[in-house]
């Protein structure tokens, strides 16, 4: 089932949230399509996950696709966002926060009571404009996940080496 970009009859807060939730059916759902569209194109978007691998930050939407979903895509995964805050900036800009827990299991594992898991938790804070056009869908310019605490078998989140 693809997942439609654009819904209708959003408030402006649900609107902004939208991007939020289209990152993670992406995620959820392996469709880049429905990813991509919550993020500003080209090279000025970035997204940054702090833990204690203190990966580099991802700048560009093509290094976010690539590394990103191009990983967390191939497992099988459950995002779950909550307490999601919206501060309307101005009528181009926001920004929101929101808590992520996220369930990762290795690809056709996720049902398996005593297969691999890990369950993480992050504070999201997103920047946010709205692009110009018929749609008019708030985009992501600015991505922290600020991770909280982790749980399970961090080898899931290990990339494979076949």
């Amino acid at each position: 089932m693809s997942l439609p970009f654009a819904l209708p009859g959003l408030t402006r807060t649900e609107a902004v949230a939208d991007a939020l939730h289209r990152v993670l059916a992406g995620f959820d759902h392996n469709d880049v399509e429905i990813f991509k569209s919550a993020f500003v194109e080209g090279e000025d978007v970035t997204m940054e996950i702090r833990d204690e691998t203190n990966m580099p930050p991802f700048k560009g939407l093509s290094a976010i696709v690539d590394k990103a979903f191009g990983f967390v895509s191939k497992l099988d995964t459950t995002h779950m966002a909550s307490n999601i805050r919206v501060f309307l900036e101005t009528d181009d800009k926001a920004s929101l926060v929101c808590l992520v827990s996220a369930q990762h299991a290795p690809a056709g594992q996720a049902k398996e009571p005593a297969g691999p898991k890990y369950l993480v938790g992050a504070e999201y804070e997103i920047s946010l404009v709205k692009e110009s056009g018929a749609e008019g869908l708030w985009k992501i310019m600015r991505w922290i996940a600020r991770v909280q605490w982790a749980d399970g078998d961090a080898g899931v989140m290990k990339p494979s080496t076949e």
